[in-house]
């Protein structure tokens, strides 16, 4: 089993910055593929961005140029930077895992395991 949790959400104003972190543990691992996905109630969730362990990256449009993923891999930490926030980006954002794999993928049905979640509000 991998246990993550997230961290760094809170309460900005649009334009303002934030990063959350994701910490994983449990179950040793090399090879995986590292997510953030977001989720406003009443909607499906959402892909943010997505990496693997050797940094290839992948976006989706509303988070590029905007966001950036990264991974300390002696930490098993995954990083999501937050620029010039908007107050669509508001919404919990949650990040998962899946190991032995370097398959982007942007579904949730792609990932196995799971953070319980960090808000993120932005006012504008």
């Amino acid at each position: 089993q991998v246990q993550l949790v997230e961290s760094g959400g809170g309460s900005v104003q649009a334009g303002d910055s934030l990063r959350l972190s994701c910490v994983a543990s449990g179950r040793t691992f090399s090879r995986y593929v590292m997510a953030w996905f977001r989720q406003v109630p009443g909607l499906e969730r959402e892909f943010v961005a997505a990496i693997t362990w050797s940094t290839t990256t992948r976006y989706a449009d509303s988070a590029k140029g905007r966001f950036t993923i990264s991974n300390d891999n002696a930490k098993n930490t995954v990083y999501l930077q937050m620029n010039s926030l908007k107050p669509e980006d508001t919404a919990v954002y949650y990040c998962a895992a899946r190991l032995l794999t370097s398959a982007l993928g942007a579904r949730p049905s792609n990932y196995d395991y799971w953070g319980q979640g960090t808000q993120v509000t932005v006012s504008s």
